[in-house]
């Protein structure tokens, strides 16, 4: 792991965070002064906490293609793409005709309609599972996934992998990035810990906290638990603490281990769903398996989600085993544009332009790291990717123990840069869409060559 920075390099480097936060709230005025309005009748002034960002949440007044801009008039090549959901751009053609022409016809019946069944069956040959069902985010597909398993089998507990975020129900707001400062236990037994207040240890003591890319940590807890694990909830490449991917081989591995104690594997493909490989990373591994969790880009800027399975899993929502319900599953506007990026934007041309995108930015990251002599790697896969700002990633272990101010900083001259990456910059990744091009790639790269050479000129690092 990469060295902890000595006292007078580790004050460099928040001298150079002080003058780039102060570059940024200086010239994001209006997004202060809304926010500051906003207060009285929202809730800390944003819609949600992961706005809520440091040093200014930016309120975004226009997307076009692949910009956004703000209130105080900035223009941005958005690579924040809604954490994840953006692989359309903003107003592209195919996702406004379709939900324009859905519009014409009524917004919502709580009843099925005829895009149903072409969009199930367009899920079910991307990702290998032949039945589903719809909900309305991602965090109603993990929460629909974590209860059909204990539907099936009768059994409470499941597992999930530290580090790891599903969404905000109880049974996954286990052992996440914001609860550090309590006990985890230790590197090969992390002890499940409630996210907050908010979440009863009643429901989060059924579920138990692995290691990411650890099978032996998982066949020691279903031999300490025989008969009562359900099921494993995982992201299958880690993408709230940068990015990180398994070890070869390990999802069969993992399948066949769960399968022989009586248990089910739940993929989260919330964020690499469609985003690094057309199937995901269903497709990515070669591993189909018992259920997948989809949203985010999914629905090309339409609230979505949805639960695929295996027939034997859905025979329990077909039979009423387990009410899988929801006003708006299966919304006519969420379903028109879907099955506009299934058809018309996720085409094979546009991950041939994600490739050669993520070409360029990885290969010129990368390059301006060796020049100045800074720690750290690019983690990417199809539309995703993010810098790592020390040795190789195995796990959130791993994870807490490099520095947050080398994300914070380059998220900081990139967002001066003109460049929008997700705020929270050591967790997140950036988000290609299809309407990208290799200038707003350039301007990503040239971006990070102003970070890298003005940290190694305050650091004082060796150059090559």
């Amino acid at each position: 792991m990469t060295q902890p920075l000595d006292e007078t390099r580790a004050r460099a480097l928040d001298e150079l965070i002080a003058g780039q936060e102060k570059i940024l709230t200086d010239r994001t005025a209006g997004s202060a002064r809304l926010r500051a309005e906003a207060r009285e009748s929202l809730a800390g002034g944003v819609a949600s906490a992961w706005q809520d960002s440091p040093p200014v949440a930016v309120w975004i007044e226009d997307g076009h293609a692949a910009h956004v801009r703000d209130v105080d008039g900035t223009d941005y090549v958005d690579l924040h793409g809604g954490f994840g959901v953006g692989l359309a751009g903003h107003a592209h053609p195919a996702i406004v005709a379709a939900v324009t022409g859905r519009v014409r016809h009524g917004t919502h019946f709580a009843q099925p309609t005829r895009d149903l069944i072409p969009v199930t069956r367009l899920l079910a040959e991307r990702f290998g599972l032949p039945q589903w069902r719809f909900t309305n985010s991602g965090t109603e597909a993990t929460m629909d996934a974590v209860h059909l398993m204990r539907a099936a089998t009768g059994r409470k507990k499941i597992l999930k992998v530290e580090g790891s975020y599903h969404g905000h129900h109880d049974s996954v707001q286990v052992s996440g990035y914001a609860r550090v400062a309590e006990d985890i236990g230790p590197d090969d037994r992390p002890r499940s810990v409630a996210y907050g207040p908010a979440y009863p240890t009643e429901i989060t003591d059924l579920t138990l906290v692995v290691p990411f890319g650890d099978l032996a940590a998982v066949e020691r807890v279903l031999a300490e638990h025989p008969g009562e694990i359900a099921g494993m909830i995982i992201e299958p490449v880690m993408m709230n603490i940068g990015l990180i991917v398994p070890p070869d081989g390990y999802h069969a591995e993992l399948k066949a281990l769960l399968h022989r104690h009586g248990a089910h594997l739940a993929y989260d493909e919330v964020k690499t769903g469609f985003a690094i490989a057309p199937g995901g990373a269903t497709e990515l591994f070669g591993t189909t398996p018992d259920i997948v969790c989809l949203a985010k880009a999914m629905g090309g800027g339409i609230p979505c989600g949805a639960v695929g399975a295996t027939r034997a899993l859905m025979d329990r929502i077909a039979d009423h085993t387990y009410e899988q319900v929801g006003t708006f599953n299966g919304n006519p506007m969420m379903l028109a544009a879907t099955r506009a990026m299934l058809t018309e934007v996720l085409t094979e041309d546009a991950y041939r332009g994600f490739d050669a995108l993520r070409s360029r930015m990885t290969g010129g990251v990368e390059a301006a790291l060796r020049r100045y002599g800074l720690p750290g790697y690019v983690a990417a896969h199809g539309a995703k990717g993010s810098v790592i700002f020390t040795e190789r990633l195995r796990n959130f272990r791993d994870f807490l123990a490099y520095d947050d101010r080398w994300g914070h900083l380059h998220w900081l001259y990139q967002h001066n840069g003109g460049v929008f990456l997700p705020p929270w910059g050591k967790t997140e990744q950036w988000t290609l869409s299809v309407q990208h091009t290799a200038e707003d790639a350039e301007r990503f790269v040239l971006n990070f060559e102003r970070f890298a050479a003005a940290v190694h000129t305050a650091l004082d690092t060796p150059a090559s």
